[in-house]
Parts: C-alpha cells; sequence; structure tokens
C-alpha cells in the first residue's frame, strides 16, 4: 500500500505550535487520518467505502 507523501492539518486544529491536531492525507485510492502527537497510527480507508458513506449521509439529510 503506498504510503502518503504530503499531509494536511484539519482547520479545526488549534493553528498552535502544539501537537494537538489531526492530519490527512491522500494516495489515489486510499485516505490516511492521525493525529499529529502519534503520527505512527493512522487509520486508512479505501475511497469507495468512504464516498458511500458520505453520499448516503446526504442522501438521508435530503430526505428530512
Amino acid at each position: 500500500m503506498p504510503q502518503p507523501r504530503h499531509w494536511q492539518k484539519s482547520t479545526f486544529s488549534d493553528g498552535g505550535d502544539g501537537n494537538t491536531c489531526v492530519e490527512l492525507a491522500a494516495t489515489p485510492t486510499t485516505l490516511h487520518l492521525r493525529e499529529s502527537d502519534t503520527p505512527h497510527t493512522q487509520l486508512t480507508i479505501s475511497t469507495a467505502p468512504l464516498t458511500h458513506l458520505i453520499r448516503s449521509i446526504k442522501s438521508a439529510r435530503s430526505h428530512t
């Protein structure tokens, strides 16, 4: 599995110099999430299930 090269900090992070942020990186087929204070621990998900989840949430919102 390819490892991500460019990590982006969440806009909801505190923006300080501390390690209190969530970071996201993408490869062609996966998304990676990690906390900056534990960068070697990552949550990895393929894009297809995540896309399905987001579409389901949007669909449910439009029916309410």
